[in-house]
């Protein structure tokens, strides 16, 4: 299997490509602010021809960039219904702050394709058998992406796209519109912490980490898990 990525420009959000091996169709996940060119160079260096994009939510920071993605290739952009909307309209993802920082000044279009995540389904794409889970707090359609690992550089049984879900050290933002950090915390513990502790996390933003470190070291998964302590600072990475 090949996993491959990078960092936008912008927030730091990272953009991959998976696919069985070079020379192959390959799903994109989650093409943000400035990243055609560096994505256009990953895809030529492996060979590889996209299929789909996947969305793990519908902010900006994760979405910008799937119109020309997906119009320059005739292929689906996949996101949770409860975040379709974002798609059509990103300023309802932002605070009022974000949203005049914007202003109109990076144009969007939306995608001519979309289809619609549905929690525990498996999609069958570019090769690849990828589940998906809903996991809201973040936003109100975030999800996960989890798919076998074997082959990868990680040799992971298991590979989890986590979005803003779950960070090295920490967890997406709560505190934009459709966030909420209960509802979080109910996704940490039902859908987070039942993984293998060698599970391998690709997030949204920052370096890969495992479960089990997470479960380790993670105040926020610490908390879910009542292992005690003080309540960890409220998360700020990401939009």
């Amino acid at each position: 299997m090949l996993v491959a990525g990078f960092p936008a420009d912008a927030f730091g959000t990272n953009c991959y490509v998976v696919a069985t091996a070079p020379g192959e169709q390959c799903v994109v996940v989650d093409p943000g602010i400035g990243v055609i060119d560096r994505l256009d160079a990953l895809l030529a260096e492996h060979r590889l021809h996209p299929a789909a994009v996947l969305l793990t939510h519908g902010h900006l920071d994760h979405t910008f960039s799937v119109a020309p993605v997906c119009g320059a290739r005739g292929i689906t952009a996949y996101v949770h219904p409860d975040d379709r909307e974002l798609l059509a309209d990103p300023a309802k993802g932002l605070s009022v702050d974000l949203a005049q920082m914007f202003g109109g000044r990076l144009p969007y279009a939306e995608p001519e394709d979309v289809a619609e995540l549905a929690d525990g389904t498996t999609l069958a794409l570019a090769g690849l058998e990828i589940t998906v889970d809903h996991a809201p707090g973040h936003t109100g359609g975030s999800v996960l992406f989890r798919l076998p690992g074997a082959g990868s550089r990680w040799e992971a049984e298991q590979l989890c796209l986590s979005g803003d879900v779950l960070f090295a050290g920490s967890i997406g933002r709560t505190d934009l519109p459709g966030g909420s950090m209960p509802t979080m915390l109910t996704s940490l513990r039902d859908k987070i912490l039942p993984l293998a502790d060698d599970t391998v996390v690709l997030p949204g933003h920052g370096p890969a980490t495992t479960i089990g470190r997470e479960r380790a070291t993670n105040p926020y998964l610490a908390e879910v898990a009542e292992l005690g302590g003080a309540r960890p600072a409220a998360p700020s990475r990401g939009l």
